[in-house]
C-alpha cells in the first residue's frame, strides 16, 4: 500500500497518473460502517480493473473548528489507521493535512481540485459524509450536483447492530463507559491501543500479581475506569491477561490514573517495550478496599474469570 501525503493546495505532479476508485472518510475506529464503506469500494474497483483508494485525514476536522483544552484522542491513531486500510485490500492512500486553508473550500472547489485531481472514476463514502466549508450544502446529496457527471457515485448506507447507529461518535461513547461488548460487534475485532513498559510502584509484585506499568500516547482514548481482560502483546506475540485503568484507590486518594496489566504466565522483564493491547471484556469497576488481603483476593476471581473467558474463546475458535 502507497501512501501519499498532501498539503493543501493540491501538488498534480505528486498524484500518481492513474483512475481510481476513492473511498473518503475520516475512518476513525474503523468500525464496521467504514468497513462497508471500503468494501462497497473495493468491489467497485475489482469490477473496473482500478486501484482502490482512500482519501483521508491527519486529523480530526475539530482541531480547526473547536477549541480544546486537551490533546484529542483517538480510537485509531494514523499508523493503526494504515495497518487497518491495507489488511481491508487498500492500495494508496491519500492523506490530507486538514488545516483552516483546506477546510475553507467551498463543496465545488473540494471536488473539483481533489475528487477530479485524485482522478476519480467512482467515489464512495457512508451516507453521512461531508466535505467543503462549514455551513455550505457539502453533503452525499448534492455531491451529484457537484460532480457534474464527471464520476460515479456510491452512497453507502447506515450500518446498525442491534439498533445502534455505527459511527465513531457512538464507539467513543461506548470506550469511554467501558462497554466492550458492544463496542467489539462495531469494530468487528477487539478494541487496540499501544503503549511503552515503564517503572511502576511494583505493588503488584508484592501481591503476587506483578504488572506491567503501561505509558501510553496521550492521543490514544483508552476505556473507562474498571478492571478489563485483554491480551497484551510483547515483541510480537500476544499473551493473555487482566488491566486496570485507575487510581490505585486502596492505597490512598489523590493517586495518578494507571494503566497497569498482569500478564498470565509470563515473567520476563520487559521496561522500555513497546507494546499493542487488545481490549476484550469488561469485568468490573475500581473498588477502594479495606486492604492488600482484600484487594488479593478480588484478583483471584478477577484471574480466574479471566482465565475462564480465554478458555471459552480458544473453544470456539477450535470448532
Amino acid at each position: 500500500m502507497k501512501i501519499i501525503k498532501i498539503h493543501h493546495p493540491l501538488n498534480i505532479e505528486m498524484i500518481r497518473p492513474v483512475d481510481v476508485v476513492l473511498a473518503m472518510g475520516f475512518f476513525d475506529g474503523m468500525h464496521i460502517g467504514h468497513r462497508a464503506v471500503l468494501a462497497a469500494a473495493k468491489t467497485a474497483a475489482q469490477q473496473r480493473d482500478l486501484p482502490l483508494a482512500v482519501l483521508t485525514y491527519d486529523q480530526h476536522p475539530s482541531v480547526v473548528f473547536e477549541a480544546h483544552d486537551q490533546p484529542l484522542q483517538y480510537l485509531t491513531t494514523l499508523g493503526r489507521k494504515y495497518t487497518l486500510l491495507a489488511e481491508q485490500g487498500v492500495d494508496l492512500v491519500y492523506v490530507v493535512n486538514f488545516t483552516a486553508a483546506f477546510s475553507a473550500q467551498s463543496p465545488q472547489q473540494f471536488v473539483d481540485r481533489y475528487l477530479v485531481g485524485l482522478r476519480t472514476q467512482v467515489a464512495v463514502a457512508g451516507f453521512d459524509h461531508t466535505y467543503g466549508a462549514p455551513g455550505m450544502a457539502a453533503d452525499m446529496n448534492h455531491l451529484p450536483e457537484y460532480a457534474q457527471g464527471r464520476f460515479t457515485i456510491i452512497e453507502v448506507p447506515e450500518v446498525d447492530i442491534a439498533g445502534i447507529e455505527s459511527a465513531s461518535r457512538t464507539l467513543r461513547q461506548l470506550i469511554d463507559q467501558g462497554d466492550l461488548k458492544q463496542a467489539n460487534k462495531m469494530l468487528t475485532i477487539p478494541y487496540q491501543t499501544s503503549g511503552k513498559v515503564v517503572h511502576g510502584e511494583a505493588r503488584g509484585r508484592e501481591m503476587g500479581y506483578p504488572t506491567a506499568n503501561i505509558e501510553t500516547p496521550c492521543q490514544e482514548r483508552l476505556p473507562g475506569v474498571g478492571v478489563y481482560i485483554v491480551e497484551m502483546a510483547v515483541n510480537g506475540v500476544w499473551h493473555a491477561g487482566m488491566a486496570s485503568i485507575g487510581y490505585n484507590v486502596t492505597f490512598g486518594d489523590n493517586q495518578p490514573k494507571t494503566v497497569e496489566i498482569h500478564l498470565f504466565d509470563f515473567n520476563a522483564i520487559i521496561y522500555g517495550e513497546a507494546i499493542q493491547v487488545r481490549w476484550h471484556h469488561y469485568l468490573r469497576g475500581e473498588i477502594k478496599f479495606s486492604g492488600m488481603a482484600a484487594l488479593m483476593a478480588q484478583m483471584e476471581q478477577d484471574e480466574l474469570a479471566a482465565r475462564t473467558y480465554f478458555a471459552h474463546l480458544s473453544a470456539e475458535e477450535d470448532d
